[in-house]
């Protein structure tokens, strides 16, 4: 294999795939066999500036040239040869935001992500008018807010875009977005447009909508569609590295302009590629900062619920999102907590320190063997607004009754429970519309510990949760994976995935158990009517000014200050000690 890959590094043969979660950069690059070679990532934040959540350019230009030279580094150590060139490349990001330019290309406002929650009146006026639920992230919600708040950036407005999509452009050129990130830009239309023969089926924006929002935006606004980037589906040419994106990736100038670059993708999408999650009634779960279900629809939804987004696979089929803000940070939290008191343990007995992976492993058995419905305690994730049920200041919160069992398992189960309760209320909207799922194929950094946590989200959704063998290999490895798509347009994605990428990986499946699903329910019982808790500790506990209430960190405690990830990490057996372990030493929040 060393030998092998070294060659294939040296001709150009291998893949790349870049995405930039929201607390980490991570680079992929994989052999002909579609299989994790190498791999690079730098770690970031968000800041919380002016009472938004942002990242600035110059972090998102900084993150990436670490993440890749990391990646050529690893690359170097692992095979003696330095990479000048790719077969193909792709870049995914954290989906939804806004980032909006002028006509030379300069940002106008700092860039504001998925996470601000700001864009209350117009997504209520957009998804009244469209009859279409428009969630407060996308990007046309944020765009129509700042016409309703009369902010002057939008008399210079020449395009606005996502995070994968501004990437893509620094490296190609290109102003274009694969079809499911651009979904999260504007309702794409579900009716496939006319192709040639052997060309994927196009897909664009949906025109009755644009005609719409025109008219709401037409006094700031005189041409909506002049502003969105063109929309391409998995295959599609999406341009090739340029010299100045070479320079801009790798300022040492080792790198050679002219790779081929596929559509730049959301998370939601590559999860979706990186589970083999984008046939009909098919879906993933992914839990890291936040937590989203995607389920791949047979047909359209009767009504628009504003617990559910639709948007597309990168094939542009139509896919209902439940995505919530919060997901498995309160986890994280307690997990730092107990891995200091073993660390601090450890001292006063002369012991070795913990690992984090036991640190979960420990606090997941403890979990395991709880009361189905967490002896009565309750644990909100809140550590911000949640819209899908209507808090928009969060509070991560424990509560227990006098009479509640607060022991270590329950402790730690009412926190899983946590993590999914938000999800299933969004998932009971689809049972509600008889929508059908054969299964979900869970990822994230969470399940790098087995069984209790696929165990209690089988639990928790109703349905049958599968782990595969590659969904440890994250959003990275899945647009790497359409990357090489490129070169099979001649199968529908679906196909390529099941036939060639997938074909033969071990599968684990977790049935949902009775006594689980009755102490979820019973738990998410408890968990809907405490919910007004919610905006009592907020109007409490509000600061004057603003502060970053995002995923908390303790210097003193380097080992545990991760969570786990957006999207899973390879565990690469080239180099298991290296980069593979790290998933939770992270914060995808994506969507």
């Amino acid at each position: 294999m060393g030998d092998d890959a070294a060659r294939q590094v040296a001709d150009g043969r291998t893949t790349l795939g870049i995405e930039l979660g929201s607390t980490r950069i991570k680079a992929v690059l994989v052999d002909e066999d579609l299989r994790p070679v190498a791999s690079g990532s730098h770690e970031w934040e968000n800041a919380y500036v002016d009472g938004r959540w942002t990242y600035s350019l110059d972090a998102v230009e900084t993150g990436l040239r670490a993440a890749y030279a990391d990646l050529v580094a690893d690359v170097e150590r692992q095979y003696g040869v330095r990479p000048t060139s790719f077969r193909a490349a792709g870049v995914s990001a954290m989906m939804h935001g806004y980032l909006a330019f002028d006509a030379d290309g300069e940002l106008l406002v700092p860039f504001r992500t998925w996470r601000n929650t700001s864009t209350g009146p117009a997504a209520e006026r957009l998804s009244a008018a469209l009859d279409f639920n428009v969630p407060l992230r996308w990007s046309i919600a944020h765009l129509y807010q700042a016409v309703l708040d009369d902010e002057p950036h939008v008399a210079d407005l020449a395009g606005i875009t996502t995070l994968a999509g501004y990437v893509h452009r620094r490296l190609t050129g290109r102003d274009v977005l694969g079809v499911g990130d651009a979904s999260g830009l504007f309702p794409i239309d579900s009716t496939p447009t006319p192709s040639a023969p052997g060309e994927p089926g196009r897909r664009d924006y949906d025109q009755s909508m644009l005609a719409t929002a025109q008219d709401l935006v037409a006094d700031r606004v005189p041409d909506l569609r002049a502003l969105l980037p063109e929309v391409l589906v998995a295959g599609e040419d999406a341009g090739a590295l340029t010299p100045e994106g070479a320079a801009w990736l790798d300022p040492t100038g080792t790198l050679i302009a002219g790779v081929p670059f596929c559509p730049p993708e959301g998370d939601a999408g590559t999860g979706m590629v990186a589970t083999n999650a984008v046939a009909p009634r098919t879906g993933n779960v992914s839990v890291g900062t936040s937590i989203f279900a995607m389920v791949v629809l047979e047909q359209s939804l009767a009504t628009p619920h504003e617990e559910l987004d639709v948007v597309t696979t990168p094939a542009g089929d139509a896919v209902a999102m439940v995505h919530c803000n919060n997901g498995a940070s309160e986890i994280a939290a307690w997990a730092r907590v107990f891995g200091r008191f073993a660390d601090a343990a450890s001292t006063r007995t002369g012991g070795a320190t913990v690992d984090v992976d036991d640190v979960y492993a420990v606090l997941l058995d403890e979990a395991a063997d709880a009361d189905a419905d967490a002896g009565g305690l309750l644990s909100f994730n809140y550590l911000a607004g949640e819209p899908v049920t209507h808090v928009e200041d969060g509070r991560p919160l424990l509560l227990r009754t006098p009479g509640a069992r607060f022991t270590l398992g329950n402790l730690v189960r009412s926190e899983v429970h946590g993590a999914f309760a938000t999800l299933a209320i969004g998932m009971d909207v689809l049972h509600g519309e008889h929508v059908r799922v054969d299964r979900m194929t869970a990822h994230g950094g969470l399940f790098r510990t087995p069984g209790t946590p696929q165990r209690l989200l089988a639990a928790a959704l109703r349905v049958p949760v599968a782990l595969e063998e590659t969904a440890g290999e994250g959003g990275a490895w899945g647009i790497a994976v359409l990357a090489a798509y490129l070169e099979h347009t001649d199968q529908a994605l679906e196909d390529f995935l099941a036939d060639t990428v997938f074909r033969g990986d071990a599968v684990q499946v977790a049935e949902p158990e009775p006594d689980d699903v009755a102490g979820f329910q019973s738990y998410l019982d408890r968990y809907r009517a405490a919910l007004p808790v919610q905006d009592v500790a907020a109007s409490a506990t509000r600061a004057t000014a603003p502060t970053d209430q995002g995923d908390p960190t303790d210097t003193a405690e380097p080992r545990l200050q991760g969570e786990p990830t957006d999207t899973a990490e390879p565990r690469l057996q080239a180099d298991p000690s290296d980069h593979a372990n790290d998933a939770r030493t992270e914060k995808e929040p994506t969507a």
